[in-house]
């Protein structure tokens, strides 16, 4: 191994100077909190569409890929959040390895990503609720679950990563149960007595085994991807890591390998069990997998994880929101007073603000026509394949211009593998996915609305701050000499 100088970077390179949050999660916390926001509606109530549109055999593929994606980014992810621990981290990658434009751009893109997608579980929740009490107005159960999570975000990052552990458990179990059901229901070790096998027929429809052809895997991993979204939480929640050297790269694989194992497992089975016909968004096809394993109540049951699940989501949405606004404050990208915390370090202003998001998007949802929310959630999915993408342009910047300045990639505390190929096939995957979305009309919504909203976020801070705001001004040896240093010398453990 190289020998190690330990150069003292400028302030924001560890965290911003401004900052006052609390490094009080660990490694478990981390990964309940990337499971928390994948594990929801993308699973629970899409993946039937994705069944119905790509076929069994295809949407099991099509999760397969998202997988991949979601593994490559993370991969990035985890360099350049053990280099930068910083809460809400997206935005300080891409202005330090990208330029402060791009920074700026991609921290208002995930932002407007979750405040659209929390005020859609609320609403999501509140209709659910409608099967128990129907006399009562969803609003009333939007109002009382944004409450809710509000509390849970403003009390401590420990009380939300706790709240939030417990409330993925939930997930996790009903994901489990589903995988361990069905593949019972399918081998015919059924726990209902008088429940047939169901076996694998439902692989070979009467069109093949891609009903729809590729195109229709095409446009499902495009779905997929967004299904995915929220694996990249672990970087907002860096700042706030205890160790971050040893509880970042161990909280990425294992949130990489459960994800896997839920998503396509939970798929397969689905895909074997549902009909595809019949596969939709009129009814989760977890319901439908409790239905045909002949289990009493499955309705109510998973009726009251879905709740979870969205709840869960937009928790997790929720503290993202709050921070990347904190972490914009803090680098002098966005109003100061989004910088204050707390006496127990909760970026309160910030956290409020991402509520009025979100109480907007219920709003709209309500009142605006549907064509108006399909858009805003078109422009969320937009985000996220943007903000994947930034993450791994930054992460070559950073590793180019690493090598280029005479540093030492492997005294990096962690580095993603396999570079460059690593970052190059995630970002031919992800410009491919645009490139699908503009050949989709249903999905071209997300281009007509995010390339604008992206153009007017870069020519707002360019005509604010003038030149050089396209282009990094930092030393990244520095940088990377910096988390080398804080990683010690019994860290190689972490190292591949």
């Amino acid at each position: 191994m190289a020998e190690q100088v330990v150069v003292e970077p400028p302030q924001a390179a560890v965290e911003p100077q401004n900052s006052s949050l609390q490094r009080s999660m660990r490694s478990r916390h981390l990964v309940m909190i990337a499971l928390g926001g994948v594990i929801g509606s993308g699973l629970f109530v899409s993946s039937g569409y994705t069944i119905s549109q790509a076929g069994p055999l295809g949407a099991v593929l099509s999760y397969g890929i998202g997988a991949v994606v979601a593994y490559l980014v993370m991969a990035c992810l985890g360099e350049l959040a053990v280099v930068y621990p910083v809460s809400g981290g997206f935005h300080v990658y891409a202005t330090r390895n990208l330029g402060a434009a791009w920074g700026f751009t991609t921290a208002w893109l995930y932002w407007m990503c979750w405040a659209v997608a929390l005020g859609s579980e609320l609403t999501a929740s509140g209709i659910l609720m409608k099967r128990w009490f129907p006399g009562v107005p969803v609003w009333v159960w939007c109002l009382v679950f944004g409450a809710l999570l509000f509390t849970i975000n403003a009390i401590s990052s420990r009380v939300f990563g706790e709240t939030e552990f417990w409330l993925s458990l939930i997930k996790v179990v009903a994901v489990l149960a589903v995988i361990v059901v069905g593949a019972a229901t399918i081998i015919g070790v059924n726990p209902a007595a008088g429940v047939p096998a169901a076996g694998l027929g439902n692989f070979v429809t009467d069109q093949g085994l891609f009903p729809k052809g590729l195109t229709g895997v095409l446009i499902t991993v495009l779905a997929v991807f967004y299904a995915f979204s929220g694996t990249e939480l672990i970087g907002v929640a860096a700042g706030e890591a205890e160790d971050p050297q040893h509880t970042i790269p161990r909280a990425i694989h294992t949130a990489v390998i459960r994800l896997t194992v839920f998503f396509i497992g939970a798929i397969a089975v689905i895909a074997a069990i549902v009909p595809f016909k019949s596969a939709g968004l009129d009814e989760s096809p977890f319901v439908t997998v409790f239905d045909r394993a002949g289990l009493p109540a499955a309705a109510d049951i998973m009726n009251f994880v879905v709740i979870s699940a969205l709840l869960s989501a937009g928790n997790s949405g929720l503290f993202s929101c709050a921070r990347m606004l904190h972490s914009l404050a803090a680098e002098g990208q966005g109003p100061r007073i989004f910088a204050r915390t707390t006496r127990r370090g909760i970026p309160l202003v910030a956290l409020s603000v991402s509520m009025i998001g979100g109480v907007a998007s219920l709003l709209s949802s309500v009142v605006a026509p549907g064509s108006l929310f399909l858009a805003m959630v078109s422009i969320a999915g937009f985000a996220v394949v943007a903000v994947w993408i930034s993450i791994v342009a930054s992460q070559l910047s950073f590793r180019i211009r690493l090598v280029r300045g005479g540093g030492d990639a492997g005294a990096l505390a962690y580095h993603a593998p396999a570079f460059p190929v690593v970052p190059v096939v995630a970002l031919v995957l992800l410009v491919a996915s645009l490139i699908g979305v503009a050949l989709d009309p249903e999905q071209q919504a997300s281009l007509w609305f995010g390339i604008p909203f992206t153009v007017a976020c870069l020519a707002y801070y360019r005509i604010r701050h003038g030149a050089g705001v396209f282009s990094p001004h930092n030393d990244p040896v520095q940088d990377a000499a910096q988390g080398a240093a804080e990683a010690g010398p019994g860290d190689a453990d972490v190292r591949n």
